[in-house]
């Protein structure tokens, strides 16, 4: 079985972004790496439960300028990883804004992941992971700590979201066919044939009366 699952990975400074896509797709990591602007794509094959994957990563512009074009992305995809900087506190206040938006926006129709990069700069986070992991669990997203520069939790985190990626598809598929069914039951009509009518026969044997000469 071969499955085509669509994956978005976001974040606020083009970077950020792209040193974890890179990490897990290519395994390389180069904090010098320059970035088109624009969205760019990244695959990656594996296998999950016996199930062949085959993940398209849409690597998108995360700059303020085309924040209006993530939405384009986000409905074709299964699912999202929204990427912020624990060493910067403003880049946590952005990715709660793009969640609150799509959830608004997709419902639960997406499933979200919300990455904390950098724990190698431990010493510098501004963003404290107890507000980090509850605001995630409120929004019913997964909450990953990483760090592409040592690929800490990069294979980790995309593997636990394509799971859930798979599994929220194959519940979706399952209650699509029960709908259906269900609406091609409402639509049948069962009409009984109620047969010809007889008349009743009667016995001439133990039914009859006798009659005396």
């Amino acid at each position: 079985m071969s499955i085509i699952s669509k994956l978005c990975c976001s974040a606020k400074d083009v970077l950020e972004k792209t040193s974890v896509a890179l990490r897990y797709v290519e395994n390389k990591f180069n904090d010098r790496h320059i970035s088109t602007l624009q969205a760019s794509f990244l695959n990656k094959k594996l296998t999950i439960h016996e199930k062949k994957v085959n993940l398209a990563i849409w690597d998108t512009a995360g700059q303020e300028k085309f924040h209006a074009l993530g939405p384009i992305y986000y409905r074709m995809s299964n699912g999202a990883i929204i990427v912020y900087d624990v060493t910067d506190y403003d880049t946590f206040l952005r990715v709660i804004n793009w969640v609150t938006e799509l959830r608004k926006m997709l419902g639960s129709g997406i499933c979200l992941a919300i990455a904390g990069n950098k724990i190698d700069l431990e010493k510098d986070r501004r963003v404290y992971i107890e507000e980090a992991e509850e605001f995630a669990n409120k929004a019913g997203a997964m909450h990953f700590h990483i760090s592409a520069k040592l690929n800490e939790n990069i294979e980790e985190m995309f593997f636990q979201l394509t799971v859930r990626m798979i599994e929220h598809a194959d519940l979706m598929e399952q209650k699509s066919t029960l709908s259906r069914t269900s609406s091609i039951r409402r639509n049948v009509v069962v009409v009984e044939d109620e047969g010809e009518e007889t008349e009743p026969i009667k016995s001439s044997c133990c039914g009859g009366s006798s009659h005396t000469s």
